[in-house]
């Protein structure tokens, strides 16, 4: 029995809609980190770029468990002395949650050349409207499809 290795020729890419309104904002990465390198698919093979398109929606109704909200920062560096800039994750909640969502997408996903044309495929949304309706994205429930 010959092991089956897929080709980037092979690949065909869907497009998943996720719905992050009411669901833990962790969960609802770990999800599109799974789909965006295509651990779902049957053909999955570690070295091939074989992910999905992901569109997630209402990312600003995400929720955060426990204190995150007061306790978690999201931290940036300019590079010089002094450059630490914190910001809460209740105000980077309220005023980019698409950011929080993408940051946590990406530390899921590997720091290689495939995970970073990984993170092309991400979309995020902060309200109910996306621009891919025309790719006729399928609705993801989170723990499987719907």
């Amino acid at each position: 029995m010959k092991t089956f290795m897929a080709t980037p020729q092979e690949v065909t890419r869907d497009w998943y809609l996720i719905d992050a309104a009411g669901v833990p904002l962790g969960r609802t990465a770990a999800e599109a980190a799974r789909l965006l390198r295509g651990k779902h698919k049957p053909e999955y093979t570690p070295h091939v770029d074989s992910g999905d398109f992901i569109v997630v929606v209402n990312a600003d109704k995400a929720i955060l468990t426990g204190k995150k909200l007061e306790q978690k920062f999201y931290r940036r560096h300019s590079g010089y002395p002094g450059g630490l800039r914190e910001t809460k994750y209740r105000i980077l909640m309220e005023t980019r949650p698409e950011l929080a969502l993408e940051l946590a997408v990406k530390g899921m996903i590997p720091r290689t050349t495939p995970g970073r044309k990984a993170m092309t495929r991400l979309k995020v949304y902060s309200g109910n409207e996306h621009p891919h309706k025309a790719q006729n994205p399928t609705v993801w429930k989170i723990g499987g499809l719907s």
